[in-house]
């Protein structure tokens, strides 16, 4: 049990007195910034994945005529 409090009372100490935390405005580009590029590689991914799908039908229409 002591070494759980020891090691929560370190992190803490190492949380507030070592780690260099970003401004709050730069958090909240760098948030805006990782959302963007999700909604531009979802959007990619789902792009490829209906050409594939369309792909994929016309070869199985094809193999089956």
């Amino acid at each position: 049990m002591a070494g759980i409090v020891n090691y929560v009372s370190e992190s803490y100490n190492e949380l507030r007195n070592h780690v260099t935390w970003t401004s709050w405005t730069e958090a909240q580009k760098l948030t805006v910034l990782v959302a963007v590029f999700s909604i531009i590689f979802s959007l990619a991914i789902w792009g490829v994945d209906t050409l594939f799908s369309g792909a994929i039908e016309q070869y199985f229409e094809w193999v089956k005529s």
